[in-house]
Formats: structure tokens, C-alpha cells, sequence
């Protein structure tokens, strides 16, 4: 591991006085009962980043649900609920861990590290909410509002926006699939442009989307749409798998078999 935590302190924005907080947020269980266990210690609760987690859960929350609240006055609880649940989402942290490097700065036990810990989602999201807890405690709820809007939120709405012509209340059909099939036990849908036509400036895709509910390696459902984009295309499809898997009776729905 790299042990120089200054390129992470620069990448939060901020230069810890207590940087032993950033060294506790970045460590994993299984470093902490190594160490413990090394120096004839029994309570290894205090000493790895899962208080922190809980922590920064909290101050992520609050930051943006006031963030939502001042943007979207006119939304009601529901639609302003749904956006945090996304903002707020370990696969969504996932993503800000991994532009961030975060998963080189673990510190994680020698049995976690062999087996590519490094690279597990759910370490580094767990990691990224300890992480704001460490910059809440040490500067404050300011620096940490500062960062988690520049780098979690505001990223995430203007790439919504754009996919959505600026309209935030468009159910995103991809995540939704992508969620019902990872609850369910299937494999991840597989979407492939079969045919592309038209002139440059008005193509015309079409796009399948293949979906394995039950993770076999054939295709149980297959919906195909158009779009003037492909991402456009890729949405009509999800929408149309989405309202296909829905509809089947209980005992044929994913992971029912």
C-alpha cells in the first residue's frame, strides 16, 4: 500500500491536522484484528473505520437531502427520496472511490489484500463514507459539504441531466433493471447495438438488450427498441424488459424457479 496519503489529501481538498482520522477511515476490519492481535489487544472495535462509516452515512444524508431540497423545491418527498436513495448509493460511491484512487490507500489485512480487496465495491464504498466522516471530523461540516458536493453529487446530477434533456424525474429504466436483476440473483443485462442507419446527423439505432434473470449463460428475454442515441435506444429496451419481468407470475419472476 502507499502509505504517502498526500495525492488522497488532495484529491478530498484538504490537508488533515489529525491526519491518524483519514489512517483509521481508510482501515479495513481485517487490518485491525491483525494489528490487535499483534500487540495481545482483545477490543478491536475502536480501531477500523466501520464507526466512521456510520458517520459519514450521516453527513453524506444530510448534505444531500439539503442539496436536493434547495434544488428541486417543487418535488414531493417521494421523487426527492428516490434521486438521494441514487446519490447516496454504495454503487454510486464505488464509482467516486475509484476517481479518486481511494482503493490503493486501504489499509486492509494480509488475507483481505491477497484476495483483491482492493478493487471490492463494497470495501471501497464503505471506505468513502468513513473517508467524509474523517474530513467532517477534522474540518468541519463545511469542508466536508464541500467536497462530497463537488465531487458526489454535482458530477452525478449534471451526467443525469444530460441523459435526461435536463428532465431529473425520468425513471431511469437501466438502474431499475440493473437492481431488480442483482435482488433477484441474474446475471447483469447485456445490451448490444445490432443495427445502426441513416445518414450521420440522423442515425437511427437499434439496440437488444438480453436478459439472464436466473444468471444462466442463455438469454431468457430479449427486447429490442430504437433510439435517435443509443443511449436512448438502451432505456426503450430496459423499459420494455422491465415491464416484461413485472408482468410474469410470482413463481416465474427471477430466483423463482
Amino acid at each position: 500500500m502507499n502509505e504517502d496519503l498526500t495525492a488522497l489529501q488532495s484529491a478530498l481538498g484538504h490537508q488533515f491536522s489529525r491526519p491518524e482520522l483519514l489512517e483509521l477511515a481508510l482501515t479495513h476490519s481485517s487490518r485491525a484484528y491483525e494489528e490487535a492481535k499483534a500487540t495481545g489487544q482483545e477490543e478491536v472495535e475502536t480501531l477500523d473505520n466501520e464507526q466512521f462509516e456510520f458517520l459519514g452515512d450521516a453527513v453524506l444524508g444530510l448534505v444531500a437531502s439539503h442539496l436536493l431540497f434547495e434544488r428541486f423545491p417543487n418535488w414531493h418527498e417521494g421523487q426527492l427520496s428516490k434521486l438521494k436513495a441514487h446519490l447516496v448509493s454504495a454503487r454510486h460511491l464505488v464509482g467516486v472511490g475509484v476517481r479518486i484512487n481511494l482503493g490503493q490507500y486501504l489499509r486492509l489485512g494480509r488475507g483481505e489484500e491477497r484476495s483483491g480487496g482492493r478493487a471490492r465495491s463494497a470495501l471501497i464504498s464503505d471506505a468513502m463514507e468513513a473517508v467524509i466522516a474523517a474530513l467532517y471530523l477534522d474540518a468541519g461540516l463545511e469542508k466536508a459539504r464541500a467536497f462530497i458536493i463537488t465531487e458526489v453529487l454535482e458530477p452525478e446530477l449534471k451526467r443525469i441531466g444530460a441523459e435526461n434533456d435536463g428532465d431529473f424525474t425520468v425513471p431511469d429504466y437501466k438502474s431499475e433493471l440493473q437492481e431488480l436483476l442483482q435482488s433477484s440473483g441474474g446475471a447483469q443485462p447485456l445490451y448490444v447495438t445490432v443495427k445502426e442507419e441513416g445518414p450521420d446527423h440522423r442515425k437511427i439505432f437499434t439496440v437488444e438488450v438480453r436478459v439472464n434473470p436466473r444468471g444462466t449463460n442463455k438469454s431468457d428475454y430479449v427486447a429490442r427498441a430504437e433510439g435517435d442515441t443509443k443511449k436512448k435506444a438502451e432505456k426503450l429496451a430496459a423499459q420494455q424488459a422491465l415491464e416484461y419481468l413485472r408482468a410474469q407470475p410470482a413463481d416465474l419472476e427471477p430466483g423463482n424457479e
